[in-house]
């Protein structure tokens, strides 16, 4: 399938003066140099983004699995990038697409590409500063998180042995600062603890900054950012992009004018993410404890507002705030006033103290200003809801507690009720996005997606954007099955019928095991693996048992094998060949009807004359169903069964807007007729 969708065009639309090889030659010569055939989807894909950046209009283009989507962007993204000396922002949201950017692809790239450019492009890649070692904390501008780690002893047993294993951890981390050249916690290994890191590294907010750190010439995250500003392109994750979006500084990513969002259907999700904060009593206690210890300043008012806090907390109803109790809306209050407060005792501290203080007192009151600075701004925020009745249409703000021995106390949640319009102003109105996916249309439209971006609607009518569907080099119809269990009973609240265990042991049985079982929760997962192990012959692994990489691994390896997770597993395991012919998928994933934000966009489109169900709930179900069934064909040769034991995805009214989302295997809702083919596959 390959369609096309564009908004209506502006005004004038400019173009770049760019003159170079096209996209289509330059693509052809790349592909020729690696050994690969031309793909017509890829090449296809390759013109859309030279044409979106040649005429600065947004592209928004889903690339199905297999079709070479990476250096499809790349390949005129770096061009752009060589023949303009304009640089390109390449970002991600998993880690492993990240690495595979920048250790695979560009590197073979940049070889094969350089005759036609007359020289080999640059890239780097960008992380947030918490990644790095900080040479400053390492030489004592900062006091320890946890106090003098070398006086500990380090006996064998509960938490004197935890205590022993950080020391060795932190020995050992300023061994390796010693040798390293990048500083960078991936190249560790192995690895070490959080806690460990956290004693010789910093947050963003943390960070004195080059201009006043003492080390700032030797520091590992300045280096990196240096040479992100003279390199063509800088591969970099979504979060650090909505950093840099909501900084008003915008200094985390170098100037570019073209930005390329690989995975763009979580785009939206991870921004939400990065904008949404927390407070508890705990972070007030430990703010106050680092203020006293660190800069020496005792804050009644702040030891007070934490104990209100926590009270109202204890007393609030977990779940959205339709309306703020008193008591809670008052200690907020009182929070955010006594955190600025501390602010300015620890501005007139700074003052008093001149420059005559030594590295570490200054750099001591530097992360007590930081961690009061991160309460200060969350309290304002949540103030600012208070004063406007918790009213749609801005922030969602939440109570959350946990149940059972070992659950977190209360604490209070606020997030953008929707990032779109961040998107818009932050994102798309600076420079040219190309956002790219294996799934980006719902329902086989893109308008969900650019209306999520902010491109759709009132204020983003005046955005151009043009959306491109370059297909898939697999044949859905041939190589796979959707079947829909349209005769079992509707998935309710509680454990998994027998009738369901029933289809599920029939199926794996059928496969020969070869399933990876997508399920909507850990308990249905657990209970859906337990239930096999007793049934079947086949050995059943469960995400939990071990290691999510070793779970994979130990899948891939042995096609008799089951594995079953949840949403771990529903994006980003790459298993081609014979060891997944059957993905189980065991309910339709909608959101959960009780989550905070997802429930509060949907009443808002519902106030707005909208579906908020069809709007919020099946769109987000449909993006993940397709991700989930995308597990199956991950190469040319493989074949299998996509089996969804939820029969709403049949009967339902939103079913076929559901099934629009997904690839176009052959349907049927035939048990036996899908046994059948599961027979003759695992024979």
């Amino acid at each position: 399938m390959s369609t096309s969708t564009e908004s209506p065009a502006p005004a004038e639309e400019v173009e770049h003066d760019v003159e170079g090889p096209e996209a289509a030659d330059l693509l052809d010569s790349v592909v020729d140099a690696l050994g690969g055939q031309r793909r017509e989807g890829q090449a296809r894909m390759a013109q859309a983004v030279t044409d979106a950046i040649r005429t600065r209009r947004h592209l928004l283009v889903q690339a199905g699995t297999g079709t070479g989507k990476s250096m499809a962007y790349l390949v005129p993204a770096v061009a752009h990038a060589v023949h303009t000396g304009h640089r390109v922002v390449v970002t991600t949201a998993t880690l492993a697409l990240q690495a595979q950017v920048v250790e695979r692809d560009l590197p073979r790239l940049a070889a094969a590409i350089a005759p036609a450019l007359h020289r080999e492009p640059t890239w780097e890649l960008l992380k947030g500063r918490a990644n790095y070692l900080c040479r400053n904390k390492l030489d004592g501008g900062f006091p320890g998180d946890d106090g003098a780690l070398f006086d500990l002893p380090a006996p064998a047993g509960g938490a004197a042995e935890d205590t022993g294993r950080l020391g060795r951890e932190v020995v050992r981390l300023r061994e390796w600062a010693a040798t390293t050249d990048t500083g960078d916690r991936d190249d560790l290994d192995p690895g070490v603890s959080d806690r460990a890191w956290r004693q010789v590294s910093v947050s963003a907010r943390e960070c004195l900054g080059s201009q006043r750190c003492p080390v700032a010439a030797e520091c590992f995250s300045e280096r990196v950012r240096a040479r992100a500003r003279e390199v063509d392109v800088v591969v970099t994750n979504h979060a650090m992009t909505a950093i840099d979006a909501m900084e008003s500084s915008g200094l985390l990513l170098p100037e570019h004018d073209v930005l390329v969002v690989d995975e763009a259907h979580e785009l939206a999700d991870r921004v939400t993410a990065v904008a949404t904060a927390e407070l508890s009593a705990a972070v007030l206690h430990t703010a106050s404890r680092r203020l006293r210890r660190s800069a020496g300043i005792v804050s009644d008012a702040l030891d007070d507002a934490a104990v209100a806090l926590e009270a109202a907390l204890d007393e609030a109803p977990p779940g959205r705030l339709d309306r703020w109790p008193d008591a809670l809306a008052d200690a907020v209050v009182a929070v955010r006033d006594a955190s600025r407060q501390a602010l300015t005792d620890l501005k007139d501290a700074g003052e008093s103290a001149g420059k005559e203080e030594d590295p570490e007192s200054r750099g001591a009151r530097h992360l007590a200003r930081a961690a009061v600075q991160e309460v200060f701004a969350v309290a304002e925020r949540l103030a600012e809801d208070v004063g406007r009745g918790a009213r749609d249409g801005f922030d969602v703000a939440w109570v959350t507690a946990g149940s059972g021995p070992a659950a977190r106390p209360p604490s209070l949640h606020i997030a953008p009720l929707s990032v779109a319009g961040l998107l818009r102003e932050k994102l798309f109105s600076e420079r040219t996005v190309v956002a790219t996916s294996a799934t980006l249309t719902l329902g086989g439209s893109f308008d969900p997606v650019a209306g999520a971006f902010g491109l759709r609607g009132e204020k983003g009518a005046g955005t151009p954007w043009t959306g491109v569907d370059v297909g898939s080099p697999f044949d859905y119809p041939r190589q796979g099955i959707l079947y829909v269990a349209r005769h079992l009973p509707p998935p309710g609240r509680g454990a998994s019928s027998e009738a369901t265990m029933d289809e599920l042991a029939a199926l794996v049985e059928a496969a020969g095991g070869r399933t990876l079982g997508l399920f909507s929760s850990r308990r249905a997962a657990e209970e859906a693996a337990e239930a096999m192990r007793r049934r079947l012959g086949t050995t059943v692994l469960c995400q939990g048992d071990d290691r999510l990489p070793r779970l994979v691994r130990a899948f891939t390896d042995d096609p008799s094998t089951s594995l079953f997770g949840t949403m771990s597993l529903w994006q980003g395991v790459d298993v081609p060949g014979d060891s997944c012919s059957l993905v189980v998928i065991d309910r339709i994933p909608f959101p959960r009807p009780d989550d905070p934000l997802m429930s509060a966009r949907s009443r808002a489109v519902d106030a707005a004359g909208g579906n908020g169900f069809l709007t919020v709930s099946v769109a987000h179900a449909a993006v993940r169903l397709a991700q989930g069934a995308g597990r199956l064909i991950r190469a040319t040769g493989d074949r299998g069964v996509v089996a969804v034991l939820d029969p709403r995805l049949a009967t339902a009214r939103y079913g076929g807007f559901l099934r629009g989302s997904l690839p176009d295997f052959w349907p049927t809702t035939s048990t036996e007729t899908v046994l059948a083919a599961l027979r003759r596959l695992s024979g």
